[in-house]
């Protein structure tokens, strides 16, 4: 697993960014994976784990799996 920081997330639009601590570029979080991890909401600054995969539709690079750290 991965791990990093909350940069942004708008519970309204059920959307948001984490930074990875490596250094690799911010990672897209959906509310579907929150929902699929039991978790109500991300705050800016919340400490997260997560694996993340390709996205067949878009091509791009979303969180799969998450959880609070």
């Amino acid at each position: 697993m991965d791990n990093g920081t909350v940069k942004f997330y708008n519970s309204q639009k059920g959307f948001g960014f984490i930074q990875p601590t490596s250094g690799a570029k911010d990672v897209f979080v959906h509310a579907t994976a929150l929902e699929r991890a039991g978790i109500f909401g991300l705050n800016e600054g919340d400490k997260v784990n997560f694996t993340t995969r390709e996205d067949p539709r878009s091509g791009k690079i979303a969180v799969d799996t998450i959880e609070l750290a």
